[in-house]
């Protein structure tokens, strides 16, 4: 069993899609559950790719390849983990505020916190505070991940934090921010829970947030 998932821990961290899929398909006609996979393949892997990354072995070509990688495993699994009893990490609703329209790095955000066991829903790109909030009325949300890459839409996140707390939702949620010109001293004086400047640390500050 142990070498299924071998092969496609392997196969996500060299960002091998075809592997990953064909890999956990194997896996599954063998009889290995889900959830496993997911635990014991697809996570560990991520967590090598984020590892991978901090030591700079792996720039963000490197690891937006290995989670679209991961992505095609997860696929594969998504609907039996549905109906399994494998609770995610967390649900997380992320999107890059209004007026930017920016969306590499939080699609990357989105996959490794996907790879890392979490839920997402993902609002996409020029996200209005109200949609931020409509969101988390919607769902039962652990975290909000807020992304801005131009100055000019910086403050829209303070907006958008603005609005969270406005709505009554606050209390309910972490709130994490990140992109090019965000410092963690921003993200103090505009009320954020934390600021990740990767994707590979904003997966350790949702687990530490989140807990």
């Amino acid at each position: 069993m142990a070498q299924y998932l071998e092969t496609i821990s392997k196969s996500v961290i060299e960002g091998d899609m075809t592997s990953v899929s064909e890999g956990v398909q194997a896996a599954l006609e063998a009889g290995i559950d889900a959830g496993e996979i997911l635990q014991a393949g697809l996570i560990p892997a991520m967590g090598e790719v984020g590892r991978l990354f901090e030591e700079g072995e792996y720039y963000v070509p490197e690891m937006l390849v290995a989670a679209r990688a991961m992505k095609a495993g997860l696929e594969r699994i998504r609907p039996l983990l549905m109906h399994s009893n494998v609770k995610p990490a967390g649900k997380v609703v992320v999107g890059t505020v209004k007026g930017d329209l920016h969306d590499i790095g939080k699609n990357l955000v989105a996959m490794m916190l996907e790879g890392a066991g979490f839920e997402i829903k993902d609002l996409g790109t020029d996200v209005s505070p109200e949609k931020f909030v409509a969101a988390l009325k919607e769902n039962s949300v652990d975290l909000v991940g807020l992304s801005a890459l131009l100055t000019t839409t910086m403050p829209m996140i303070k907006s958008t934090i603005l609005a969270i707390t406005e709505s009554g939702l606050r209390e309910r949620v972490k709130i994490i921010v990140g992109g090019a010109p965000l410092t963690q001293g921003y993200a103090e004086e505009i009320g954020a829970d934390g600021y990740a400047p990767d994707a590979s640390r904003a997966v350790s500050l949702a687990k530490q947030l989140i807990g």
